[in-house]
Formats: C-alpha cells, sequence, structure tokens
C-alpha cells in the first residue's frame, strides 16, 4: 500500500503547483502579448466602455439585436439555461421570441428567421450573428432610420467578418460592432 500512496501524493503535489502555479502563469504571461493584454477588445462610445467580445443588448427597432441571453447578458456569469429542446417552458420561450421577431420585422417570414435570432447561446454572451440574421434585420432598420435599405446592407456587408483562414467557421458579423457604424451612417 506504501508503494502506491507516496508516489499517488507525489503525483498531487506535482499536478496542484504545475496547473496552479506554472501553466497558470505561463497563461497569464502569454496574454500579455495579446492586444489589451487578454482582457478583451475593449471600443469607448460616448464615453462609454463596451466589450467587443461580449454579447450587449438592443431592443430598440433602430438597431440590429443580439442572441438572446439566458444571463441578461450579464458578464459575470455567464451560462446557457439548461432547458431541453422538448422543455414546454422552454418551447413557449422560443416561440415569444419569434412572434416578437415577426411583429417587429412584418418582411420576414417565419421560415426565414433564423435560428440564433430566437435561441441563446450556451454561453449566453455571444457577441455575433450570422450574416443571414443580419440580413433579415435591414428592412426594420432602414424604415425606422428613414434611410436606403441598401446602404444597411453595404454595411451588413462591410462587418462581414470571414472563416479563419478562409476555411474555419462561419461568416459572422459582431453585432456592437456593427450597430456602430450603424450610428454613424448619415
Amino acid at each position: 500500500m506504501k508503494e502506491n500512496i507516496i508516489p499517488a501524493i507525489r503525483l498531487t503535489l506535482f499536478c496542484a503547483v504545475f496547473f496552479s502555479g506554472i501553466y497558470t502563469l505561463s497563461i497569464l504571461g502569454i496574454a500579455q502579448l495579446a492586444p489589451n493584454q487578454g482582457k478583451g477588445e475593449i471600443v469607448t462610445v460616448n464615453g462609454k466602455n463596451h466589450h467587443i467580445n461580449v454579447a450587449q443588448k438592443f431592443t430598440q427597432n433602430k438597431y440590429f439585436w443580439s442572441r438572446p441571453s439566458a444571463v441578461d447578458y450579464n458578464a459575470a456569469g455567464s451560462g446557457g439555461s439548461n432547458k431541453g429542446t422538448n422543455n414546454l417552458d422552454y418551447l413557449a420561450e422560443v416561440e415569444t421570441r419569434i412572434d416578437t421577431f415577426l411583429l417587429k420585422n412584418p418582411s420576414v417570414q417565419r421560415s426565414e428567421v433564423p435560428s440564433e435570432l430566437v435561441t441563446a447561446s450556451g454561453s449566453g454572451l455571444d457577441p455575433n450573428i450570422s450574416v443571414q440574421g443580419a440580413k433579415v434585420q435591414a428592412d426594420r432598420i432602414a424604415k425606422t432610420r428613414n434611410i436606403d435599405k441598401q446602404k444597411v446592407l453595404h454595411l451588413i456587408v462591410e462587418n462581414t467578418e470571414k472563416p479563419l483562414l478562409g476555411m474555419l467557421g462561419t461568416e459572422k458579423i459582431n453585432v456592437l460592432r456593427l450597430n456602430i457604424e450603424l450610428d454613424k451612417l448619415k
């Protein structure tokens, strides 16, 4: 028994020191080389700081809407709702979101509503939507702001992030960046 306990204690102590100290400090050191020392990209708008990598809540018709959030966009506690896709409360919540979206976007058919606009992400803080998720909102925004829809669509194209190396991931749009650029339109 002694021949098993001593190595187990040594391994436990080594792992505690390595993962609590050495590994953590090495990741912190790598983060210091990243922009903003690993704290994420921060943008200041009207004197207020916003994190580009954390979803923001947009509910006004003049803005592109983000994905819904199970944590009400609170970055201190990210997480999903933990409700399964056959949970009746969850299905009613999604149905309400679809109805609200269709009410505010009358030119969109039910089958055209992208799932990310009515379902929360796993973290509840996903700052991106798909290109289709932005395009289905273009009519509402153009009418609310009294601008040409083509300007809105052009803005969507300009703010589309391509997949990493042209093949890893999908095209996406950061909602905060897009809304900041939208406010700059005259």
